[in-house]
């Protein structure tokens, strides 16, 4: 069983940085609720406690039992998860007069401390927290100090239970990374094999133990995640593996083919289906994004199952969920909101008595792209940028139609070409044109015109978690607004948009 660290989440906004952290050290690591406890601790080097948007001081603040883990494995506490251990040992914890947020530099650091080797004093770091722990408890003993705090960071002094005030996992925080590896490698003792060839060569082991001589059905939808999704499937099982390519009308332009040629060039036995009419008969009328959504998941099972069951005898449904997606079903306080809809299968596996298989359910975004690349996967599909589920159906505000989907297909080929042929594609996270249920006047020629506007967007991020505006230069911004007006019939105005989420989403529906 995979060597691993635990971190169980009591609701902090960052409990998926720290994930990611460790998974960048190469070791492996799961995100469970903070009252979650493992039937057994033998593949679990360490725990680490998140932090919270709750006080420790409130009523009805998560608390855990930890007397599983306590002192039979490296414990690490982070800011409200640090808090919690004071208290429940007998420490003392008072609300601040003031929140402190932001940054601060470590003031003061013990000699010799293992969890802050290679550390510097005035290093610094960032704070999230109103309330103050007052007084250690009984056998613990302070281990760093802020100019504002007098506790930062303690341990108790067996050496197994560790605190910090702060968020290493935070880019501001200038050297937590190293002080994460310290707990997991120095400390917890982790051996840093979680890479992708070891995935790789573990999960195509584990396949090939579970699906037998079972045959395989998988949805590719042209994306990284169903893309990866598949050659791992293939690289265990072969022919057994099935895929549907459904073209929903609502793909960029000319993808359905492209993409169709690309699988095959892969070796994987792909079956492309032609269904646009379907979608769009289905969303006439429609206006509302969560409904558009949901129409557009109702007719792709319709299509999906009608195709999958002309393969005979297939056991499973392959589906290209990643990590985030598993994340988000689990809250700190029971189920999550409902994922969009898009994002599942509505009970096909359930409706054609299949089991489900998901390959990539442990792995972020990015370590799916490093997977694609130890399987040899193009670039070309491993640097694709996201798209949405539903197509462009939800980058058309509004009722979609045959002639919106082409005019933005149209509006959405110039953007990305532009992209691409100007070295900024791979430097964007996500590139999406919106088609605006707005018309403008404006003058072409001698003439008048009242037509539409459509928006351009481009975004950075990591993970899609959060996102912030790309900066496109000017004069490439010209050449786009020019190439789209001059060349895509019906549209007269294109506005770039400068929203970053939060408060913003990356789409717009």
């Amino acid at each position: 069983m995979q060597e691993m660290i635990l971190i169980l989440d009591f609701g902090s906004q960052y409990t998926q940085l720290i994930a990611r952290k460790l998974r960048e050290l190469n070791v492996y690591c799961e995100i469970q609720p903070y009252h979650y406890q493992p039937e057994k601790l033998t593949h679990i080097k360490g725990v680490i406690l998140s932090g919270s948007p709750f006080s420790v001081l409130d009523d009805g603040a998560p608390r855990a039992e930890l007397d599983w883990c306590m002192d039979k494995v490296p414990v690490l506490g982070v800011c409200y998860g640090a808090q919690m251990i004071t208290i429940d040992r007998g420490g003392e914890v008072m609300a601040s007069s003031t929140r402190e947020y932001g940054r601060a530099n470590i003031s003061y650091i013990a000699s010799g401390e293992i969890l802050f080797q290679d550390i510097q004093e005035q290093s610094q770091v960032w704070m999230s927290h109103a309330d103050t722990i007052t007084r250690l408890p009984d056998g613990f003993q302070l281990v760093a100090r802020t100019n504002d705090i007098g506790v930062a960071a303690f341990r108790d002094q067996g050496e197994m239970i560790f605190g910090l005030q702060f968020h290493p996992e935070v880019y501001h925080s200038l050297q937590g990374q190293q002080l994460l590896r310290n707990f997991v490698v120095d400390i917890c003792g982790c051996s840093q094999d979680w890479t992708p060839a070891s995935f790789v060569d573990q999960t195509v082991a584990a396949l090939r133990d579970k699906l037998g001589s079972d045959k395989v059905v998988l949805g590719l939808s042209g994306g990284v995640d169903s893309s990866v999704a598949a050659t791992l499937l293939h690289k265990a099982i072969g022919e057994q593996l099935h895929c549907i390519f459904v073209d929903n009308g609502l793909l960029r332009k000319n993808e359905f083919e492209e993409v169709l040629l690309s699988y095959r060039d892969m070796g994987l036995n792909v079956r492309g289906v032609r269904a646009a009419s379907h979608f769009l008969d289905a969303l006439k009328g429609l206006r509302d994004p969560e409904l558009k959504r949901k129409a557009i998941g109702r007719v792709f099972i319709e299509v999906f199952e009608r195709e999958a069951r002309k393969i005979r005898d297939v056991h499973w449904l392959a589906q290209g969920t990643i990590y985030p997606d598993v994340i988000e079903s689990i809250s700190v306080k029971g189920p999550s909101a409902t994922i969009k809809s898009h994002h599942n299968v509505g009970g096909l596996p359930e409706k054609m008595n299949l089991k489900v298989i998901e390959p990539l359910n442990s792995l972020f975004k990015d370590e799916v792209r490093r997977v694609g690349r130890s399987l040899g996967i193009s670039s070309g599909i491993l640097e694709r940028h996201p798209f949405p589920g539903p197509g462009l159906a939800i980058r058309i505000l509004g009722e979609v139609s045959a002639d919106k989907v082409r005019a933005l297909q149209e509006v959405d080929h110039y953007f990305i070409k532009a992209l691409k042929s100007s070295g900024w594609y791979d430097k964007t996270w996500q590139a999406a044109a919106i088609l605006l249920p707005v018309q403008s006047v404006g003058v072409m020629g001698d003439e008048r015109t009242y037509e539409n506007a459509v928006v351009l967007r481009a975004v950075e991020s990591t993970d899609g978690m959060t996102a912030d505006w790309i900066h496109l230069p000017y004069e490439l911004l010209g050449r786009m607004s020019n190439d789209i007006i001059n060349n895509v019939k019906g549209i007269n105005r294109v506005v770039y948009d400068i929203s970053s989420k939060p408060p913003a989403t990356i789409e717009w529906e």
